[in-house]
């Protein structure tokens, strides 16, 4: 991004970063404007996730969140959600670099597959997935409160960990 320093630091969030992770999550969701009004996420949202998993983030050397991925462990699955990356960095990576780390993490505290779901709108994302080992596994709705613009759902996918892609 234009006037930061790329020295990127992965770290665990703190609890009191709430509004920043919310404004990172919104600009990268802007994508998603074609099917859904509105922000993505709010900062009470990203609070009551932290309630239960923690966010993952790769920080600008000189301040700011360049990228963050919600994780949850559930018993013997994982599970990922709101990969966010700054839309000026989207395409190089860094994506891929906090997936690895979350699945790295899933599988130290025991974690045998790691699970997310993408909006079936999203077309580019389950081969993106797949190519990171990723394979379909079912579907779930859409949240109605969300009050989408077109009918869609989720695509529920997931990955054995502990095993190569």
């Amino acid at each position: 991004m234009a006037g930061h320093d790329l020295g990127l630091t992965l770290r665990r969030a703190d609890d009191n970063e709430a509004a920043a992770i919310a404004d990172l999550v919104n600009r990268a969701y802007q994508v998603e404007e074609f099917f859904v009004e509105g922000d993505r996420t709010t900062v009470d949202e990203i609070r009551e996730l932290q309630e239960g998993g923690y966010f993952l983030v790769l920080d600008y050397a000189d301040g700011g969140l360049a990228a963050a991925v919600y994780v949850q462990d559930e018993g013997d699955h994982g599970y990922f959600g709101m990969l966010s990356v700054d839309p000026d960095l989207q395409g190089g990576g860094l994506g891929r670099r906090l997936i690895g780390v979350a699945e790295a993490l899933a599988e130290a505290a025991g974690c045998r597959a790691m699970d997310l779901q993408v909006v079936n709108l999203r077309r580019e994302l389950p081969p993106w997935y797949h190519s990171l080992g990723y394979r379909d596994c079912g579907t779930a709705p859409f949240p109605v409160e969300a009050d989408p613009k077109q009918p869609c759902h989720f695509i529920r996918m997931t990955k054995p960990l502990g095993q190569p892609a």
